[in-house]
């Protein structure tokens, strides 16, 4: 039977990984900040969110209302990955290619219908 070599300590491996995780983060934030509609949906972002500090004082609505506005970067970001992947397959037109864009577009749509519900809910409460 022949004994493994133990590899560099745990913590020290596991923070490597942490550093390429967050390096590809951060690629993937640049390439999403060249697209036209993530970039205004940054500056969307930019504005409601200190604003919701101004709005009102609970904290539960606060976060409620930030946590909207940060849904719809995470599924812009999701529906931008769904067109990438799906242009890299085949640039025709294709149904089912339009099916899936569509579906994209929709969940970002439902999401900035969600900030409107939220914040409606909390500053009228």
């Amino acid at each position: 039977m022949s004994e493994e070599k133990p590899s560099a300590s745990p913590g020290v491996s596991n923070l490597g990984g942490i550093w390429k995780a967050g390096s590809y983060s951060l690629s993937g934030l640049r390439a999403a900040l060249r697209e036209r509609a993530f970039g205004q949906e940054v500056l969307l972002s930019a504005v409601l969110i200190p604003s919701s500090f101004f709005l009102t004082r609970d904290g539960a609505g606060r976060a409620l209302m930030i946590g909207s506005v940060l849904l719809v970067l995470i599924v812009e970001l999701l529906n931008s990955a769904v067109e990438s992947a799906i242009d890299r397959i085949s640039e025709e037109r294709h149904p089912l290619s339009k099916k899936a864009k569509d579906l994209g577009s929709a969940a970002v749509f439902v999401a900035l219908v969600n900030v409107a519900v939220v914040w409606a809910c909390v500053l009228l409460s």
